[in-house]
């Protein structure tokens, strides 16, 4: 069963039925924005951006799409079997995705491949494109930031931006990253804060400090969006 669902048909399927879902949830819902006026500046300019939003959320995601279609956009997506469909859903819907994961230790090819794709994300945000980023996906755990979102704010000097989302009525699954699903034509919201920065010289302690307290921030916004649908946090 693990080997259909990771062929190319399969994966083809499974991109283009969640492809054409957001795309129903963005037109159908009725979407409201809080603290929008926050990420203008980047929208309207010149400056590239990291935009942080929870992995369980990604059925929601486009909500954020008419802001994020007003600049050169792309998607930090894993190469797993999972990312394989994620990344051909959000092509379809115009964020081309770059390609990367952590190496296990001893897997020179996969260490390779990561630090290539890391580059070409550092190099998109320094360059003044946005990159839009679940922290913490693949796997967990559940809202907690991975490093990697914050190094390539770090390195390309670009601001961080947190995106809260949630609908309602909205389906829940019992997954690790309690992914939620809307029905189409109900409520939804984004909550925005930043912008955010990772100083230039912060070390591992720095980092690491900052994990904790963008992480709670995120979680914070999510369940401020989860309030203004009126949705009861589970």
């Amino acid at each position: 069963m693990k080997k259909l669902l990771r062929s190319n048909a399969v994966q083809a399927l499974l991109g283009w039925l969640l492809g054409l879902y957001i795309r129903v949830v963005l037109a159908t819902v009725r979407w409201r924005h809080e603290n929008l006026d926050c990420v203008e500046p980047v929208l309207a300019g010149e400056a590239g951006a990291v935009a942080l939003f929870w992995h369980g959320r990604i059925p929601l995601c486009l909500a954020t799409a008419p802001q994020w279609w007003r600049k050169r956009t792309k998607a930090l997506i894993s190469p797993s079997a999972d990312g394989e469909f994620i990344a051909q859903a959000l092509a379809m819907a115009g964020f081309p995705a770059i390609r990367i994961s952590t190496a296990k230790p001893g897997d020179t090819a996969k260490a390779r491949q990561a630090v290539t794709a890391f580059r070409e994300a550092v190099t998109w945000v320094a360059d003044g494109g946005a990159l839009v980023v679940t922290p913490d996906g693949p796997r967990g755990p559940n809202e907690v930031i991975a490093a990697g979102s914050l190094q390539i704010a770090r390195r390309s000097k670009q601001p961080v931006f947190l995106m809260g989302i949630a609908a309602n009525p909205a389906l829940q699954m019992d997954t690790w990253d309690r992914v939620m699903f809307a029905r189409p034509f109900g409520r939804g919201a984004v909550v925005w804060e930043g912008p955010l920065y990772v100083p230039p010289d912060a070390d591992e302690a720095a980092v690491s400090a900052l994990i904790a307290d963008w992480s709670a921030r995120l979680s914070a916004a999510t369940r401020r969006a989860e309030a203004l649908v009126g949705r009861t946090p589970h």
